[in-house]
């Protein structure tokens, strides 16, 4: 009984984070303020213009930009209030036959992104966790509807039969074999171990043989089937006998393959499609109370999670209303110098702890624990609609699963023990037509509209009063591949960008639809995130304003011995130490701010911008969302420049162009700007533009770099002759609009 007396979790206020924030709110708000009111100023200001003053049209470019930039500072402030960590206490859980049960679900999508083998070394390392196994329930959602991954289902369960009990015998933490295999630090001393363990590696290796030839036998079947084909739902047995199956059954966690049915003439809504028919699917099968979702790439790196997470979602206080616990993630192939900010160190180590000590984070695509409950809207968790008829038309017309709805924690042994009844009413549920008239997307499940899918149903959930926690052990729970060269990174993030703005632009705005349903520092939170692309707005005139009129001698800041100069160079100032101040207080070093702050800038004037676009088209019905897994594995020539932290520029002009111009420009600019000082003086009033683009040049060395080297990751000759002309665009055009 003494576990009960103890608390499960524990919260942990940093006030001196607090006071050191809201210090910095109160000064750094207090310069914008005199910035927005210099700015302002001009325009309530007569006076004849002169060729050296700047048009009304650039000056007011300039102040939407520092305005945007300002507000967007105000959204942000929202994560620093008040942030939080907290410790779990898996060993004062109650016992085994008290926990509830978990469903794991998992996602993949293309064999050839994301291979087979890692997709169930990911599968292997779910069933793997310590947890009671006949309380664990393992999904695969296979979008591709490979039979590659079917086969790979059955071996991994095959292998699983000797890994599991090598795991729990010797109490292994890293129970991936891939990476256990690789990593000699995670050893036992047990009795007979350096035996079993040379032998349980043969037997991988067979594993991975079996998954490899069956590939290569099956290359040329056809692709096209991945977006045309019926729905395919089994039990894997594996290949043992009836009598092996019995006795694994006590103790091997359910394995369960699911394909869900695609037709090119349905939409079938990405990633949270797909998750939705594993709600269903598996609230008819085993329909726990719990749910855990892991992308195909995000293996469990330490087996004590579910327990971890249990101490929170088994807090008596805490758990009517909360709904998940997120874990960060985190990858294990960034290098030390990481170019590309691989590790998203923004989110994970910092704003989600500030988040938590609000109404918690959002969803963040893969390694959370979330009840299962909040996902079926007010109408269960209430218990307000018993009608059959309105249940049907929120839920679907499957009778099986309502009454799975209404009846909660059971394990169907009904439809285990009898394949042709689990077939007929698993597919109808991973049918294109079950959603049809349906709620599903909108009110129940995880919601349809944005292909940031975790970003909107997170915040559908906090909108309704549910709660989250932000839990970040010091070992890592979950470990993934992060994308390591720039192509992939820009299609990643500008479909991210994509996501948020769908949102943002569309009725569920936060600023306007969360105002009434959540706290306004929660609403704050959501809504930065929502219209973070619109960086791209402030960050492109920053870089093409002060540039143009530098270039034509017309300063566009204060002079150096205005009071205001100093302003400004605080305001400046203050935000890259506090951003620095961020970066070190999270266990990072300087080189790690600079990344941050380069590729926020690379970001900013491409995958914002071009996210942004794309979310004004989708939701003006110009054009479809739309979705490409990224290739986590980069090439060889790829991840040697990775590395070594040399920029790699293979990737799309489109991507290229604007970086490239703009950095042209700036250095353009520079030498103009320099000139005109030495030859004609004035070097007081055009020292802001000067330094500013001399601060775009040391950001972009790396596209300077790239335009001078020859190696296969250069920038195309092609790709530096369309940014020059760019650039000469926007030099011309900007002059005769911004020029008196």
């Amino acid at each position: 009984m003494e576990h009960h007396s103890r608390p499960l979790n524990l919260c942990h206020v940093n006030p001196k984070s607090i006071i050191i924030n809201r210090a910095h709110m109160l000064v750094h708000g207090t310069a914008l303020l005199i910035l927005i009111r210099y700015r302002a100023s001009f325009f309530f200001t007569e006076g004849a213009s002169t060729p050296d003053q700047p048009t009304t049209l650039a000056w007011l470019l300039i102040f939407l930009g520092e305005l945007t930039l300002s507000l967007t500072w105000l959204l942000h402030r929202a994560f620093r209030w008040r942030p939080v960590s907290r410790d779990a206490f898996p060993e004062r859980l109650p016992g085994d036959g008290e926990l509830p049960a978990i469903d794991v679900l998992v996602c993949t999508a293309d064999p050839d992104k994301e291979p087979t083998v890692e997709v169930m070394n990911t599968v292997i390392t779910a069933m793997s966790l310590d947890y009671p196994p006949e309380k664990l329930h393992v999904y695969l959602s296979d979008d591709g509807g490979s039979p590659l991954t079917l086969c790979g289902m059955r071996e991994a369960y095959d292998f699983a039969r000797t890994w599991l009990p090598f795991c729990k015998r010797y109490g292994l933490k890293t129970r991936c074999p891939k990476a256990y295999f690789m990593d000699e630090a995670d050893v036992s001393t047990g009795e007979g171990y350096d035996y079993e363990k040379q032998e349980v590696k043969e037997k991988y290796e067979l594993f991975e043989a079996h998954i490899n030839g069956y590939r290569i036998r099956h290359q040329s079947e056809s692709r096209n089937a991945r977006l045309d084909h019926p729905s395919t739902i089994e039990v894997i047995h594996g290949s043992s006998s009836d009598e092996v199956v019995r006795a694994d059954q006590q103790q091997m966690p359910l394995l369960v393959y699911v394909s869900r049915e695609k037709r090119p003439s349905h939409s079938h809504n990405f990633k949270a499609g797909a998750l939705n028919v594993l709600l269903r699917v598996s609230g008819v099968v085993s329909n726990s109370p719990y749910v855990l979702v892991l992308d195909c790439d995000m293996y469990c790196n330490d087996p004590s999670s579910a327990r971890r997470a249990m101490c929170f979602h088994l807090d008596a206080k805490m758990s009517p209303s909360l709904s998940f616990v997120q874990f960060p993630q985190l990858f294990h192939n960034i290098s030390e110098n990481d170019i590309y900010d691989s590790k998203i160190r923004l989110p994970f180590g910092t704003l989600w702890f500030g988040m938590d000590g609000l109404q918690g984070p959002l969803l963040s695509g893969s390694g959370f624990y979330v009840k299962r409950e909040s996902f079926y809207g007010k109408s269960m968790q209430e218990g307000i609609t018993t009608n059959l008829a309105d249940l049907k038309a929120i839920f679907g017309h499957s009778n099986e699963f309502i009454k799975h709805l209404q009846r909660g924690d059971k394990l169907n042994k009904n439809i285990l023990s009898d394949p042709r009844a689990a077939s007929t009413e698993t597919e109808l549920l991973a049918s294109c037509h079950y959603e049809n008239g349906t709620k599903w997307g909108q009110e129940v499940g995880f919601m349809y509209g944005s292909v940031a899918e975790d970003f909107f149903t997170s915040f559908a959930l906090h909108c309704k009063g549910w709660r989250s926690v932000y839990c970040f052990p010091p070992r890592p729970q979950f470990l993934g591949a992060s994308t390591t060269n720039l192509n992939d990174l820009m299609v990643q993030v500008t479909r991210w960008s994509s996501g948020l703005a769908q949102v943002g632009f569309s009725r569920f705005s936060p600023l306007i639809y969360a105002p009434w349903r959540m706290s306004i520092l929660q609403t704050m939170c959501y809504a930065e995130l929502a219209f973070l692309p619109l960086y791209c707005l402030p960050l492109c005139c920053f870089a093409t304003i002060p540039q143009i009129c530098l270039f034509n001698g017309i300063p566009i800041f204060p002079e150096v011995s205005s009071s205001l100069f100093l302003v400004y160079c605080f305001v400046f100032l203050s935000s890259l130490s506090k951003h620095l101040h961020e970066v070190v207080e999270s266990g990072h070093s300087v080189r790690t701010f600079i990344n941050e702050q380069r590729i926020w800038m690379i970001h900013s004037v491409t995958t914002y911008l071009y996210g942004s676009v794309n979310a004004v088209l989708t939701n003006t019905g110009v054009r479809g969302a739309s979705f490409l897994p990224t290739n986590k594995i980069a090439n060889d020539e790829q991840s040697e420049r990775y590395e070594k932290g040399v920029f790699d520029f293979q990737t799309s002009v489109v991507f290229l162009a604007p970086m490239v111009g703009l950095v042209i420009l700036s250095m353009a600019s520079f030498v103009g700007g320099i000139a005109r000082v030495l030859v004609s003086g004035g070097w007081d009033k055009l020292f802001a533009q000067i330094a500013l683009s001399f601060f775009i040049l040391v950001m972009g060395y790396p596209v300077i770099e790239g335009m001078a080297r020859t190696d296969t990751g250069r920038i195309p000759l092609s790709a530096a002759m369309w940014s020059a002309l760019l650039s000469s665009a926007l030099l011309l055009v900007g002059s005769a609009l911004l020029v008196h």
